[in-house]
């Protein structure tokens, strides 16, 4: 991390380099991100102004409900054509001509954001999602933005949309990831793996029997967090009557987020079985429910598989998305840190299969504490803050 700087007695200290975290509300993960890291710049010892913005707020409503909306509903209805999509976008050629087209969409539509970035006179620039980094690229080329640009992957994997020239340097999930980044032509020295960032909470150390006190379950009994259903499992009540009989002393959280209507029919489920199902809604406490847990269910997204992973915590990943998903769900496999289930009989099966071999369970709760990286944000941060030799420049771009 960069030195203090001291100043001469009765001088002004300077005002806090600023940092400006470009994310993009396609899904949760890049906003999620981009926050981890704003989190830590929130610490004294940085001496940063962190601000995020998210670039959907800085594009025409036309080209936000195609970008965002269309991405949501294709993933959730269509998840064969969006991988399909995903694989084709990844082999692309960067100067075909549809690719040239969907640069001067995007172009069309970035010129609020261009000046919001003027307006905000960034001393760097941390981008969570590939689209403003892009945007940002061509800027860099034709010297029109002078502060340094940086790139945070937030999955397991690597797609062609994340490099671009002139980024100051780009954070890697892990070894695989750079090693993907520099086969596309990044230099070495450009590349850190750090990690996927997550909220600074999940580096805490977290005692089990608190945290199951504050909820109101034993500490000493099997205790599984179940995240989310999907295609082939069903719904989360669904899922939750089909695992509490397989054993009497068994203890199941299930996260329904702001889902009402599902956090409704398991608090009925819930009276059926006193004691050992704890419905819960929107939370921002999810790291002490983690900390009571022996195992996750759940969708394989790079932020809460980096969440599990911090918190030791292995996983059985559900119907991964093709794409991303699917490549984050290979990784944690080869990594023998998850199973993993396609529907609900597959789901049971794996639950039985390791409530009856604890030692497997054991081995994947090793593997999966020596593979997190709960400081991943911090670690970024001090990367940025280290290349500041020399005082900050001002930053210009179009109107």
């Amino acid at each position: 991390m960069t030195n203090p700087v001291e100043h001469p007695a009765g001088s002004a200290k300077p005002a806090p380099r600023k940092i400006l975290l470009l994310s993009v509300s396609a899904g949760a993960g890049h906003m999620r991100a981009a926050e981890a890291i704003r989190a830590y710049g929130a610490e004294p010892s940085f001496d940063v102004q962190a601000t995020h913005l998210d670039a959907m707020n800085y594009v025409t409503a036309g080209f936000r409900k195609l970008y965002t909306d269309f991405y949501i509903k294709l993933v959730n209805k269509s998840p064969t054509l969006w991988g399909y999509l995903y694989h084709a976008s990844d082999n692309a050629e960067p100067d075909s001509t549809m690719e040239k087209m969907r640069r001067g969409l995007e172009r069309l539509n970035a010129r609020d954001l261009l000046k919001e970035i003027t307006a905000f006179q960034p001393d760097a620039i941390i981008c969570t999602h590939f689209l403003p980094a892009e945007m940002l690229s061509r800027q860099l080329r034709k010297e029109r933005l002078a502060c340094p640009v940086w790139v945070q992957v937030t999955d397991f994997d690597l797609h062609r949309m994340w490099l671009h020239e002139h980024m100051a340097g780009y954070f890697a999930a892990n070894d695989e990831v750079a090693f993907r980044m520099r086969a596309g032509g990044i230099a070495a020295d450009k590349i850190h793996v750090t990690g996927i960032p997550i909220m600074p909470s999940f580096a805490a150390k977290l005692d089990r029997q608190q945290c199951a006190q504050e909820y109101g379950l034993h500490p000493e009994r099997t205790t599984i967090l179940l995240m989310g259903g999907g295609a082939g499992l069903g719904s989360l009540e669904t899922i939750a009557a089909r695992l509490l009989p397989l054993q009497d002393d068994l203890q199941l959280i299930v996260m329904a987020g702001k889902n009402a209507k599902s956090l409704a029919a398991l608090q009925e489920l819930a009276q059926r079985y006193p004691g050992r199902l704890l419905p819960q809604g929107f939370t921002d406490k999810v790291e002490r429910l983690m900390a009571c847990a022996d195992l996750a269910i759940t969708k394989p997204g790079g932020l809460t598989s980096s969440e599990c992973l911090a918190m030791g915590l292995p996983l059985i990943v559900n119907s991964p998305i093709p794409g991303q998903e699917e490549r984050n769900a290979d990784y944690l496999l080869e990594q023998g840190v998850a199973l993993k289930a396609f529907d609900d009989v597959t789901l049971e099966y794996r639950v039985r299969y390791l409530l009856q071999h604890p030692a497997k369970l054991q081995d994947m709760r090793d593997k999966a504490r020596a593979l997190g990286r709960a400081e991943a944000g911090r670690r970024v941060l001090e990367i940025v803050t280290e290349q500041w030799t020399r005082p900050a420049q001002s930053t210009s771009l179009p109107s």
